[in-house]
């Protein structure tokens, strides 16, 4: 009996979603210390606080270890019920950054939640738009989603305006714990009709994540 490869098991590991020069697959274990290292280098301000959970703010010499932790969570907690998908954004074989899917109990209310963070040297370059178009067209057009959600702080105007860019509509306001204070986040909201397309995307390995989840 042949041997069955880690995509058969995990079929998340199939998935492969390319959108002109950009590449986004399912973070695994050999991705991690590129990853890492783009965190320690830097993703934002350190200034400022673009999560709702800061844990960028971790010592440098704990944070690799509390990433991996992450990591793992992600994957076990990935379920029917669960959708938890962290995807490793390349260009030209170049790690840059990580774009999320995310949502509890999908099946029933076919609604999403997006969040990302980008290399600090490659912001300003049009990719955070792209690979979020690029996982929106994976949620509408192959998993049946009717609705994307996001939110921002009101000080990190450049997350607000890609989701601008792609089509997202304030959805109100909210305020939350940030670093021990309030902070004011806008809530953002998707939909098919109102999404901005951008690059034509192809994607790998759709029908065997649908099966996985229970969608099929």
């Amino acid at each position: 009996m042949s041997r069955l490869s880690l995509e058969q098991i995990w079929p998340p590991f199939a998935l492969r979603i390319t959108a002109g020069d950009l590449l986004l697959t399912v973070i695994r274990e050999g991705d991690l210390p590129e990853l890492i290292e783009l965190v320690l280098d830097g993703i934002h301000d350190p200034t400022q606080m673009p999560f709702l959970f800061p844990w960028t703010d971790a010592p440098a010499d704990l944070l690799p270890a509390n990433y991996v932790r992450y990591f793992g969570r992600t994957l076990a907690g990935q379920t029917p019920e669960t959708i938890t998908l962290q995807l490793v954004v390349r260009r030209a074989g170049q790690v840059l950054g990580i774009q999320a899917l995310e949502g509890e109990g999908f099946p029933v209310t076919r609604t999403l939640e997006t969040g990302s963070w980008l290399a600090g040297r490659f912001h300003g370059q049009g990719i955070g738009t792209r690979m979020r178009q690029a996982v929106c067209a994976l949620a509408f057009d192959h998993l049946g989603a009717e609705r994307i959600t996001s939110s921002a702080f009101l000080d990190n105007p450049a997350s607000l305006a890609v989701s601008h860019k792609v089509g997202y509509r304030p959805n109100g306001r909210q305020w939350v714990s940030r670093r021990g204070e309030a902070a004011e986040q806008e809530r953002l909201l998707l939909t098919p009709g109102t999404f901005v397309r951008g690059d034509p995307v192809h994607v790998d390995g759709a029908a065997e994540l649908r099966v996985f989840l229970g969608l099929a």
